[in-house]
């Protein structure tokens, strides 16, 4: 048996055993969006739990499967922990691996690479992606849909950047910035403004050399692909792991990959990835463990601005509650509006797709709704594939919450 494929039968194993504890209360049938909105989707107990126990050495042949999302709320609901959307990814995986990956899907789960092609003719990729005609071929030929939500090659990147500002002041206190693809090619401005709040902070700022964590990848069921990326991230943070820097991830569903989604799914077996794995926060979770310590500077501004709060699935995945909230509480004159709407949709590459995007689209519909019906000045979303969905279907832009800190900071 190959590495990957002992890898493969530990992740299915370790998630496998939580299968008997599924007694048929249809809760995450319940509280899954997709199967709310679509047929298409017959619900996550049924391609999950209830298909699973036929399962053996063959893939499922339901191709209904394919239209689960991964967002993970039919886990997150279960009452008994069964880890439902992670026993869906693995059988999805099996499922694509047997009939054959589509070229859109090999193209759109490596964003790295379409960031490092992208960014040095950014005017003109950003021109043609942004052209109609050119969309509706895409569309066509490739079949992403001609109006889903596609981000704006920044030019620079955030590494480049990186590479080029003066070290922070001398100082014992050290993080490990792990700013993931989308910081680094289509939001730079995120990353300059994360370092700047760590650094007023009495923090210096590592930013290693990093690539994509991975998870494009294994949400479109490439498990072998995503292994040696998340491998090769690995190498660059455990170093710092080991001498016991903490790592902090402005992407929430970056985070979650190196956190859990990478042992429990993939069954990446490594103990360099499990020393990162226990090493990284989410910022906002960083932050605000330092308010309750203390240690956080509160030195704010008052911010006279209106938001609305939504926290994405992965976000809720990290099992921290919503510590944007939190912080958002030490920020004078900001009006925060929280939504208790479960998902925007997009489920990072689910709703690029042709076929999934009116589906997503649906889905994030009521989320719209609210965010129209309070009419903010900013939207505020810690995921970025959320954030670009939100503007998409609001015409509200959306920031992730450390925008409103460094804004606080006068920064």
């Amino acid at each position: 048996m190959t590495a990957e494929h002992t890898e493969g039968w530990q992740g299915l194993e370790l998630m496998r055993g939580s299968l008997d504890h599924c007694v048929k209360c249809t809760i995450c049938e319940t509280a899954c969006p997709v199967a709310a909105v679509t047929p298409l989707f017959p619900g996550p107990k049924y391609v999950g739990p209830q298909a699973e126990r036929f399962r053996t050495h063959e893939p499922s042949v339901d191709s209904s499967l394919d239209y689960c999302s991964s967002c993970g709320i039919c886990t997150l609901s279960c009452p008994q922990g069964v880890h439902v959307a992670e026993i869906n990814s693995q059988a999805r995986a099996a499922m694509k691996k047997q009939r054959g990956i589509p070229l859109r899907d090999q193209l759109i789960a490596r964003s790295g690479l379409e960031g490092k092609l992208g960014t040095p003719v950014a005017p003109l990729a950003n021109l043609v992606l942004g052209n109609s005609l050119v969309r509706a071929l895409t569309e066509r030929t490739i079949g992403i849909h001609r109006d889903a939500p596609l981000p704006k090659f920044a030019g620079r990147t955030f590494q480049g950047w990186a590479r080029r500002r003066p070290p922070s002041e001398t100082t014992t206190d050290k993080v490990v910035y792990f700013h993931g693809c989308s910081t680094n090619y289509f939001e730079p401005g995120l990353g300059r403004m994360t370092v700047a709040v760590l650094e007023h902070n009495g923090f210096s700022v590592v930013v290693p050399p990093q690539d994509c964590c991975g998870l494009p990848l294994q949400s479109n069921g490439i498990f072998d692909t995503a292994r040696s990326y998340v491998r090769r991230l690995v190498a660059h943070l455990v170093p710092y792991a080991r001498q016991g820097y903490k790592i902090v991830a402005t992407s929430t569903s970056c985070g979650l990959m190196l956190k859990r989604e990478a042992i429990e799914i993939l069954g990446v077996a490594d103990d360099d990835l499990r020393l990162v794995s226990e090493h990284t926060y989410d910022i906002c979770e960083f932050l605000a463990d330092l308010a309750a310590d203390g240690r956080l500077r509160t030195d704010f501004r008052p911010v006279p601005l209106k938001i609305t709060y939504h926290a994405p699935c992965q976000q809720q995945g990290h099992n921290i509650g919503k510590p944007a909230l939190d912080l958002f509480d030490l920020v004078p004159g900001l009006t925060v509006v929280e939504l208790d709407r479960a998902c925007c949709g997009i489920a990072g590459t689910y709703g690029l797709k042709r076929e999934k995007y009116d589906i997503a689209m649906q889905v994030g519909s009521g989320l719209f709704a609210d965010i129209v019906g309070a009419n903010p000045d900013l939207s505020i979303c810690d995921s970025e594939t959320c954030r670009w969905q939100i503007t998409h279907g609001t015409g509200k832009t959306s920031a992730h919450p450390v925008e409103i800190l460094h804004r606080a900071y006068g920064l």
